[in-house]
């Protein structure tokens, strides 16, 4: 999992909700079908695909996906 898209790509396999780049930068509040059990099977999903630990603390700081998806690929 390098990009974005393969972020979300994960968020919809997962999850089972289809949201595009745009609406990555939404709060999750505005996410059609979003509850707080999805944001736990995410954190789980980027774990066992990228093999690395996330932060619970940070990743409840988020606000949306894309600040997900930063916590999930470092930048190098």
């Amino acid at each position: 999992m390098n990009t974005l898209d393969d972020f979300l790509a994960l968020v919809e396999t997962e999850l089972g909700l289809s949201v595009s780049p745009e609406g990555a930068t939404r709060s999750f509040d505005e996410l059609p079908g979003w509850d707080s059990v999805h944001l736990l099977s995410l954190v789980g999903a980027v774990e066992r695909t990228t093999g690395r630990s996330i932060s619970l603390s940070r990743v409840l700081e988020a606000a949306n996906l894309e600040e997900i998806y930063t916590l999930a690929v470092p930048r190098v």
